[in-house]
């Protein structure tokens, strides 16, 4: 799957993650997203608020660097929450970056779950990918 495939269908799951009445999700345009794929806005007012999501289509590790640059698109947003969702696994140095800050990390098991839950089946297969594109 192409990477913009890979964002246009975080973004359609994340829809569906926080379908509800009043929700509005927006889509970023692929050129000018500023490592946003999507920003969704929920007005309930116990969990509500702004969430940024950014997906990372990976083979290896996904380091502190994308966890950073999230944290700060969060502050310069003011957003509630940023989600970053990647095929692959965060590195230790990307968890304990998030640790006590508003971001969550949703790797590869986590987000074949998520596809599960609504409706989806997928598989990751690293090192398949890591063949098809010549990193092994």
């Amino acid at each position: 799957m192409d990477w913009d495939d890979f964002e246009h269908l975080i973004r359609e799951l994340f829809e569906k993650v926080f379908s509800a009445p009043g929700v509005d999700v927006r889509i970023t345009r692929a050129s000018r997203d500023r490592g946003v794929d999507a920003i969704i806005y929920d007005p309930d007012p116990i969990r509500g608020g702004r969430y940024i999501i950014q997906a990372k289509k990976y083979t290896n590790l996904v380091d502190v660097a994308a966890v950073r640059d999230l944290f700060g698109t969060v502050q310069a947003e003011k957003a509630n929450r940023g989600i970053l969702v990647t095929t692959s696994h965060f590195g230790p140095d990307a968890h304990e970056f998030a640790k006590d800050k508003n971001i969550t990390l949703i790797e590869g098991p986590e987000l074949l779950h998520l596809f599960e839950k609504h409706g989806y089946t997928f598989r990751i297969d690293l090192k398949e990918a890591r063949k098809l594109l010549g990193l092994t």
